[in-house]
């Protein structure tokens, strides 16, 4: 299972630069995916997905991520520590809209959870993580990022998590509503699930168990029960 977050970046010598440290412990809190460890899951935590391309590197956002989380997906075949066929993805905040763009332009994965995420780039029209150019100076770049726009490509089931309070501009409950209305009214598998009282980051104990527990019973009916599947793109 693939945890991911997009970064952008201005070239590609700064997007290769050594980040991290190999001496650091791993701290688990919150509803985090790391729990999905503890029943058999191997998860990438946080890969390195750039975005290249300075002020305009949203313009190749989609195939940049898709192609980071295919040679993601390829090296963890080849280290024997993946199946190809039972590969998931999620994500929180921006992590959230990249695993909607990724199940709506590509079969990588067999589903998705997205929590607290914005799906329609139009509702944030000035601007964006780093993107400064509002809606109506790049209309065709907002269109492209925003997967409510392409919803009837999304064809893996999704699992949508929000909190009802949440107060981050970017990603008003709205964002996930929306986007669930248009995946039911075209058929897609997808279900939301909503917490009340929570903002962007969630924080009672109540909603930390449930949303550990449906992410892995989520992951469990689509991932590791699945059916194997023909076919990628």
């Amino acid at each position: 299972m693939l945890w991911v977050y997009p970064a952008e970046f201005g070239s590609a010598d700064a997007a290769g630069q050594v980040r991290g440290s190999p001496n650091r412990f791993t701290r688990i809190s919150g509803a985090s995916h790391l729990f999905l460890l503890t029943q058999g899951y191997a998860v990438l935590d946080n890969p390195s997905l750039p975005v290249v391309g300075g002020d305009t590197a949203n313009n190749g956002y989609v195939p940049q991520v898709i192609a980071g989380a295919r040679a993601w997906i390829d090296r963890m075949v080849e280290m024997g520590v993946a199946d190809r066929d039972r590969v998931a993805v999620g994500g929180h905040s921006y992590g959230a809209f990249t695993t909607a763009n990724l199940l709506a332009h590509s079969d990588l994965f067999r589903t998705g959870i997205a929590r607290s995420g914005a799906y329609n780039r139009t509702l944030t029209p000035f601007g964006f993580q780093a993107e400064e150019r509002t809606f109506w100076q790049a209309p065709e770049v907002y269109n492209r990022m925003s997967p409510f726009f392409y919803a009837d490509s999304l064809n893996e089931p999704i699992l949508l998590i929000h909190g009802e309070a949440d107060d981050n501009t970017g990603t008003f409950p709205i964002q996930s509503d929306r986007f669930f209305a248009a995946l039911k009214g075209l058929g897609a598998h997808a279900e939301l699930v909503t917490y009340p009282y929570e903002a962007h980051g969630y924080a009672a104990r109540e909603t930390l168990l449930d949303c550990v527990a449906r992410m892995i019973e989520w992951y469990d009916r689509y991932v590791k029960n699945a059916a194997p599947r023909a076919g990628s793109r």
